[in-house]
């Protein structure tokens, strides 16, 4: 090699994606990629006042919005048999709490009297 020659980079920068690019491919809107940048919530390089991401933030935000349908529990190998006091056939439903003994206040209307009327 000459001293002209440049060596290949096997040191390749990472692709940064605009947040327009990031809410396209997650199909929300671009308020809501920034607004979740800024607070926090999702990964995101800040290159001077704007964010970016990579494909590892983009793949790490899917990752955490994920959602997985509820544990449903198997049913039980004894089909035929009916079911024990150990197998309830409905869910158990707890007694609601009481709650605190709330007023609402009344309208500022009726607490000053009629309208128009010279205190």
């Amino acid at each position: 090699m000459s001293n002209r020659e440049v060596a290949p980079r096997t040191d390749v920068l990472p692709r940064l994606y605009r947040p327009e690019e990031i809410a396209e491919a997650l199909g929300c809107s671009a308020w809501w990629v920034k607004d979740r940048a800024r607070r926090r919530l999702i990964p995101a390089t800040r290159v001077g006042r704007a964010y970016r991401f990579t494909a590892g933030h983009l793949a790490e935000i899917i990752q955490l919005n994920e959602e997985r349908p509820a544990h449903t529990p198997r049913p039980s190998a004894n089909r035929g048999e009916p079911r024990t006091p150990s197998q309830p056939t409905a869910p158990e439903r707890h007694e609601a709490v009481p709650s605190a003994g709330l007023k609402a206040r009344p309208p500022r209307r009726t607490q000053q009297g009629t309208f128009g009327a010279a205190a």
